[in-house]
């Protein structure tokens, strides 16, 4: 038999060659995995809270550490983050009698402000890990995990409840376990508004950067070396050169984990969209494209499989996906009355010790005062919710819808919605000192720096996610103006920015606890409010006033979620899902 009779030609079964794509990721990713593990003692250096520093050095030198022990915290806490919303959102979504105790807590837990959990944390996993900073890097990253994990799980919650109907038909014509339907069906469903949302989330995380990095409670400051208390370092100077050189670092840092983790995630996760037709433009990244034509991700991918195949397996055994959304009513009435009487009995019981505790330090006429304070955050909440609805919906809907346009614009928005605001509270309490402006008036400025984004990328997300067969057809029904946005754009939207408009009144609540007090050198301007009476209360480690405070903006954030926010959800549940 000739040499190459009978078998394919020498060469075609040999594996293809190492390319330089190849070397450049693995390099990177050698770099990555280096870099942690040098960073790795660090983060458990020792600790004393007696005589741990309340500052860290503002040289400009020492900003590229700083910068990258930020980084991590804001990465670890996405990582858990996106833990919490796949079991939190997925348990108020198929456990039907569950969810009439979680969307509940879940209210609260977004009312709860970044401080109010410092307050009660911040001790705690110092006494954890006695003698070690890791303690103190595990409540800072807890706190970016609050700031993070809500948004998160409030779209991911909507994605699984504005499912269509028929991809639950197929999880069950096809036998798929509870395990295949979550990984096969429902995360890649709510992918795309998760990740405009985590993106969102991780911008709306560097807001409280400096309070998680530089904490203040019991009379007593924690630093921890990062680029918020850099900032806050500089801001308590008065140095606005420093700050200016901190903004300039979290312009390039935002803009890099833009470029190489986000861009490429929004790019990924345009595979998932659900549509007829494919669009004429998709959305690209240049990183993604790199990662594509290198080995070295399937390589790392590959001994992964067979552990998926064996959950698969294993996860079999506790059911298939067989019930869609939703129960039976007779289901749901069995639940109802006695989960109506547990929560009942644990919110009596909790009011009744918190009212006692009150009633035994401060009196429980400092409820009084605070539901008044916080009458007048709730008015520059509904101002600031109102206005961004009006100036955000239109501009969401225009780079949504345009994916040349979202090429370009979505680096900007971005880097606008990532930057912490807070570090320009210096140059705006400087502006208010010389125009004479209350700061009553100019939190609602402040505030909207942190939270009128929530609505815009919400709105960036819906809109984007329409399918193209629909888009085709308005146009070649010519239809357009104002007939367009009513009965086309709005109820397409309207889901995506209920999201965002609960998520915006919930950041501009959390945000009032920075924007109604700021600092600058000698000049202390406070405003009339709740957010400031909590922030004063937690600076002195005055927990009865903090009891209050925390109490009395849940109530204001639950009662306006329940009375406005949930029918909205309804609406969109009932009336505008595809």
């Amino acid at each position: 038999m000739a040499e190459t009779g009978g078998f394919p030609s020498r060469g075609v079964w040999r594996r293809p060659g190492l390319r330089w794509v190849d070397v450049v990721v693995g390099a990177a990713l050698v770099a990555l995995l280096y870099g942690l593990l040098r960073l790795a003692p660090s983060l458990n250096a020792p600790f004393l809270p007696k005589t741990a520093p309340s500052t860290v050095s503002t040289d400009p030198s020492n900003l590229p550490y700083y910068a990258v022990r930020s980084l991590v915290r804001m990465f670890a806490a996405l990582v858990v983050s996106v833990v919490f919303t796949f079991v939190y959102a997925t348990a108020a979504a198929r456990l039907k009698r569950a969810e009439k105790v979680l969307l509940p807590v879940l209210d609260i837990l977004q009312s709860v402000p970044v401080l109010g959990f410092l307050s009660v944390t911040v001790t705690a996993f110092i006494n954890l890990f006695p003698g070690s900073e890791l303690g103190l890097e595990c409540a800072s990253i807890f706190a970016i995990f609050t700031a993070m994990a809500w948004n998160m799980t409030f779209a991911f919650y909507y994605s699984l409840m504005s499912q269509p109907r028929e991809l639950d038909e197929a999880a069950r014509v096809l036998r798929l376990t509870k395990w295949e339907r979550f990984w096969q069906l429902d995360v890649p469903g709510g992918m795309i508004p998760l990740v405009w949302n985590g993106m969102m989330s991780f911008g709306g995380a560097w807001f409280f950067l400096a309070a998680s990095e530089s904490i203040s409670v019991l009379n007593h400051t924690y630093a921890l070396p990062g680029i918020g208390s850099y900032a806050a370092a500089a801001i308590a100077q008065g140095d606005l050169s420093k700050v200016g050189i901190a903004i300039a670092v979290m312009v390039v840092m935002v803009i890099g984990v833009n470029v190489l983790f986000w861009r490429p995630m929004v790019a990924w996760t345009d595979r998932f969209r659900v549509e007829e037709s494919e669009a004429a433009e998709r959305p690209r990244s240049l990183v993604l494209d790199f990662l594509r034509r290198s080995q070295v991700p399937h390589l790392i991918g590959r001994p992964l499989k067979p552990a998926g195949r064996w959950l698969d397996r294993a996860t079999r055994p506790f059911g298939l996906a067989e019930h869609p959304i939703g129960v039976s009513p007779v289901r749901e009435r069995t639940g109802d009355v006695f989960f109506a009487g547990v929560i009942s009995v644990l919110v009596v019981y909790g009011a009744w010790k918190a009212f006692g505790y009150v009633n035994s330090t401060i009196g429980l006429g400092a409820f009084g005062h605070a539901l008044a304070l916080g009458a007048a955050t709730f008015g520059r909440v509904v101002v600031l919710t109102a206005v961004a609805t009006v100036v955000w919906v239109p501009v969401g809907v225009w780079i949504g819808m345009n994916p040349k346009v979202t090429r370009f614009a979505q680096p900007v928005v971005q880097v606008l919605a990532s930057f912490p605001a807070n570090f320009l509270f210096p140059f705006a309490t400087a502006a208010f000192v010389a125009l004479g402006i209350s700061l009553n008036f100019g939190a609602v400025l402040l505030m909207a720096l942190g939270a009128q984004w929530y609505i815009l990328f919400n709105v960036i997300a819906g809109a984007s996610a329409i399918p193209s067969d629909l888009r085709e057809a308005m146009t070649n029904y010519k239809v357009g103006g104002w007939l367009k946005w009513r009965y086309f754009i709005l109820p397409a939207i309207f889901p995506s920015y209920v999201t965002g408009g609960i998520t915006a009144a919930g950041g501009a609540w959390n945000a009032s606890i920075v924007a109604e007090v700021v600092d600058y050198g000698h000049h202390h301007l406070s405003a009339t409010g709740l957010g400031a009476y909590i922030t004063q209360a937690t600076a002195t480690g005055d927990f009865p006033k903090i009891l209050v405070g925390i109490s009395v903006m849940s109530l204001y954030v639950v009662a306006a979620n329940r009375l406005f926010w949930r029918r909205l959800y309804g609406l969109a549940e009932t009336r505008f899902a595809l």
